[in-house]
C-alpha cells in the first residue's frame, strides 16, 4: 500500500491485479498536487482502476469527477448512494473546481458483495460499514492485516458512552487488523 498525502488527507493506492485501488482523494482542487504526488510514487493516473471513499465529506472525495473523466471506475457502496452529492453545494459555496458525480457511471456493491468483488480485482479483503462518523463511512480491511478506517475515532480516544463508535470497533477488531491509518493522523 502507497500513503500519498498531498493535502489534509490520507490518501492511499492499494496494489490490485490490473492497477491500484485509490482510497480517498482530498479536496477538490487539489489534482495538481494529486498529480505530484503520484509522480513522485511512480504511477500515473492510467494505472489506477478504482477510486473509493470512505465518506462523502468533502476532504474525502473532491477529485472524483477529474478521476472519472480520466477513466478511473468509482466503486460505490450502496450504503452510500444517497451521500454522493453531500459536499457539491460546499463545493459551490467555496467557488471550487468540481462538477458534481455522476453515480449512474459508478460500480455499486453492498458490503456483503465487497470480498468477491475486491477478490476479482485482485486484492484480498472486504468492505465493512462503519457509520458512526458518518452514515455512509466505511472501512476497508485487508486480508495482510492493513486497515483504512477513514474518520472513524480513534480507538484511544473513544467516549466509554459511545455506543456507535464501541460497535465500529468491535467490528474492525473482528478483523484483528495488524496496522491501522486514518485519515488525518500521520
Amino acid at each position: 500500500m502507497i500513503r500519498l498525502r498531498y493535502g489534509n488527507t490520507n490518501t492511499f493506492l492499494i496494489p490490485a491485479a490490473r492497477g491500484y485501488l485509490l482510497l480517498d482523494t482530498d479536496y477538490a482542487g487539489m489534482l495538481p498536487a494529486f498529480y505530484q504526488a503520484i509522480n513522485r510514487a511512480g504511477v500515473k493516473v492510467s494505472d489506477i482502476a478504482y477510486v473509493l471513499v470512505t465518506h462523502y465529506h468533502p476532504d474525502h472525495m473532491g477529485l472524483i469527477p477529474d478521476l472519472m473523466k480520466q477513466g478511473v471506475k468509482l466503486l460505490l457502496i450502496d450504503t452510500q448512494k444517497d451521500s454522493v452529492h453531500f459536499s457539491d453545494y460546499i463545493f459551490a459555496r467555496d467557488r471550487l473546481p468540481f462538477e458534481p458525480i455522476d453515480e449512474t457511471k459508478a460500480t455499486v456493491i453492498s458490503c456483503a458483495e465487497s470480498r468477491k468483488f475486491l477478490a476479482g480485482i485482485g486484492i484480498n479483503g472486504e468492505i465493512i460499514s462503519t457509520p458512526s462518523h458518518s452514515p455512509d463511512s466505511i472501512s476497508l480491511v485487508l486480508d495482510d492485516g492493513d486497515c483504512c478506517v477513514g474518520d472513524l475515532q480513534p480507538k484511544e480516544y473513544m467516549d466509554e458512552e459511545n455506543d456507535a463508535v464501541k460497535a465500529d470497533w468491535t467490528r474492525v477488531m473482528s478483523f484483528q487488523p495488524q496496522r491501522v491509518f486514518y485519515s488525518h493522523a500521520n
